[in-house]
């Protein structure tokens, strides 16, 4: 079995990913010993061995949504969201404090993948709703090297996952160089999802009872403080944009 959480599993805060863990495979009662790191998202995801991961919500309900059962979304305790929903924040240069939205008409977008829905859909919907145009885009493969090409200059703005971009104003020392202009609009938040042969319940319950026995520190080290169950239709509702 193959077991992995992938989307906000930095060094920093490994050891937590690790205890959670623990207190899943004690709740569940099976499960490979260690998590499963540094491997290709889509060979994890993808898996028929895989017993629990995260994806993001835009390759859940493209590409997975037919091949993997839906677990449950993460509850952040985040201000910017409801519980089960995340958002995007749209980060520019510090030196653009007082610069509004509209400022990044025509501007210059750092982006991690095109199938991301935190760093391209959701702002391509936030510059769509807003009558704004976004200029030429700039893949970087992560959140964080897109913050970085932002903060070197090399692009004008980036949208990062919130839980990635809070983070990164936690670990990296970059970031104090980024300020956030703009928050999109809240949607499902990262899915949890097991291979489509699995029993759903006692995964969901196993996750659930391991997320109440972290600490609140824990818990607040993971920006993770429940799991929400949120139907198939709640990804499918949001919208798909165009390739980059």
């Amino acid at each position: 079995m193959i077991a992995a959480f992938p989307m906000y599993d930095r060094p920093e805060v490994a050891a937590t990913w690790d205890r959670l863990w623990r207190l899943f495979r004690e709740a569940y009662g099976d499960g490979p010993k260690n998590l499963t790191r540094d491997e290709n998202l889509w060979d994890i995801w993808l898996s028929p061995d895989l017993l629990l991961s995260q994806t993001c919500g835009f390759p859940y309900r493209t590409r997975l949504k037919e091949k993997v059962f839906l677990i449950g979304a993460p509850d952040h305790g985040i201000p910017e969201a409801p519980a089960g929903h995340y958002c995007s924040a749209i980060v520019a240069h510090r030196r653009t404090l007082n610069t509004g939205l509209s400022k990044l008409n025509g501007a210059t977008l750092a982006f991690n993948e095109p199938i991301s829905q935190s760093g391209w859909a959701a702002v391509w919907r936030h510059f769509k709703e807003h009558d704004l145009r976004i200029g030429s885009r700039r893949q970087t493969g992560s959140h964080q090297e897109s913050a970085r090409m932002v903060a070197r200059g090399e692009a004008d703005f980036a949208s990062l996952d919130i839980i990635s971009w809070k983070l990164m104003q936690r670990f990296d020392d970059f970031a104090d160089d980024l300020i956030a202009v703009d928050l999109t609009a809240p949607t499902p938040a990262l899915p949890f999802i097991t291979a489509c042969y699995q029993d759903v319940p006692p995964v969901h319950m196993a996750l659930h009872k391991a997320v109440q026995n972290l600490t609140q520190t824990q818990r607040e080290e993971l920006l993770l403080q429940g799991l929400v169950t949120l139907p198939q239709s709640s990804y499918e509702a949001v919208p798909n944009p165009p390739a980059p």
